[in-house]
């Protein structure tokens, strides 16, 4: 979080106090450091200058279309797993010959959807999606550009629910099936065959599971190879890890060192899908204590962000750094206390048995490493309204989603004509 550091006492993003953010926009609320994210942009991109590479940001991981417009300015393409996510990385700028359309269930309508956008690529995750894009390209007159995901059945030791590549796992066509699939691919009129996927998981902190997928799709790659099967392009997924609380991941220097070993002299164009690891530390969640509780065995400081806003701990048990914005002073003892939040889930916490200074309601928390995977799962949970969007940039900031209100929230929805009615004739009455 080295854009959001203590000057005089008080948390800034950049040359912003938070609290100033807090004032003027309300709480909670996401707060995105442009600087950081072009941080480990430039970052990456320097690790893999010495390969035939394409970064492709991943937007499952922060879709807002300024954060991507960001990055399409820094020179990035898009990986998208949705004709949502499709339509949002060409409105924020990124060129369609820059997109990479991934996932297990696209529709018809998000395979045609691709293919008059022209992206650059499908990744084709089973052989009976390999059929139904074929039959889809030839009725609307196109070649499809395709690539085999595989699936290597290699432990990624992260979250079970972030591992994906494991033979249990939904998503790519095993091994032993792939040269297979390839071939048959190759005789399909209706693609454009272009080479192999692969992507085994999310938050990986060795280098191990990626030498091993990648060794075993080198193999793959060398076996297609000798049938005479061309293989132009290696799309090698995302998955490098950060530091939320004791990790302790590979560099992006020493991941480069390890494809340039493993895959780097194979003669393909090699994309990758960074998502996280570019965003993640860049964004933090801002949240007021509302009140504290003394509770039998735990003290829990009550704050207005809820798993609504921010779902990783409910969902992943995920952890995230907790500061207050004000600095408190070296001699503030420590206590362990629960954060957590207004939902009627008891799911809904953000730490436990935190140790943190003595809080009061009205002090601001910030909750770090929240640019990934935060606003981007929030829902309206409890019909709470999620929480707004800003960035920064230097000295400047701008709301980049709006806070909605609640004739949004409930303009949402529709009363069929007999509830309406109902309700004119008590109005009536």
């Amino acid at each position: 979080m080295s854009e959001f550091a203590y000057r005089e006492g008080e948390l800034y993003a950049e040359d912003v106090p938070l609290a100033r953010l807090a004032r003027e926009i309300g709480t909670p609320f996401y707060c995105y450091s442009l600087a950081g994210i072009t941080r480990r942009y430039r970052e990456f991109e320097t690790a893999v200058a010495g390969l035939p590479a394409t970064i492709c940001f991943a937007l499952k991981a922060n879709s807002n279309l300024a954060v991507v417009n960001a990055l399409a300015g820094l020179g990035a393409g898009a990986d998208v797993v949705s004709e949502g996510e499709l339509r949002q990385a060409l409105a924020a700028g990124v060129p369609a010959r820059r997109i990479v359309f991934s996932g297990v269930g696209k529709t018809a309508a998000e395979i045609e959807a691709a293919l008059e956008a022209g992206i650059l690529q499908i990744n084709v995750e089973s052989e009976a999606e390999l059929a139904d894009i074929d039959r889809l390209a030839r009725k609307i007159g196109k070649q499809a550009p395709v690539a085999l995901r595989v699936n290597p059945d290699v432990e990624p030791n992260t979250h079970a629910k972030i591992a994906t590549g494991l033979a249990e796992n939904k998503f790519g066509i095993d091994l032993g099936h792939a040269r297979e699939a390839y071939a048959r691919a190759a005789g399909l009129s209706g693609l454009a065959l272009q080479g192999l996927a692969v992507h085994i998981g999310s938050q990986l902190t060795e280098l191990a599971p990626f030498r091993e997928a990648f060794g075993r799709l080198a193999a793959l790659v060398s076996d297609l190879k000798a049938r005479g099967l061309p293989v132009a392009r290696l799309d090698l997924g995302g998955g490098l890890g950060i530091v939320y609380h004791r990790e302790s991941p590979p560099s992006v220097r020493d991941y480069a060192a390890a494809v340039a070993e493993t895959v780097g002299g194979l003669g393909c164009e090699l994309l990758f899908e960074p998502g996280r690891f570019l965003v993640a530390e860049a964004g933090v969640l801002v949240a007021r204590v509302v009140r504290i509780k003394e509770g039998i065995r735990h003290r829990f400081v009550i704050v207005d962000a809820g798993m609504n806003d921010l779902l990783r701990p409910a969902l992943y048990d995920a952890y995230h750094p907790i500061l207050p914005v004000n600095e408190p002073p070296e001699e503030a003892e420590l206590a362990p206390v629960e954060v957590v939040g207004p939902v009627c889930e008891t799911a809904d916490t953000f730490a436990r048995n935190r140790p943190l200074p003595p809080l009061a309601a009205g002090d601001l928390l910030v909750i770090g490493a929240c640019g990934a995977y935060g606003a981007v799962m929030a829902s309206p949970y409890n019909s709470r309204l999620p929480a707004p969007e800003t960035m920064v940039n230097g000295a400047q900031f701008a709301v980049i989603r709006p806070r909605p209100d609640y004739d949004a929230l409930l303009g949402r929805d529709r009363l069929p004509d007999w509830a309406a009615g109902r309700r004119s004739r008590r109005k009536e009455a």
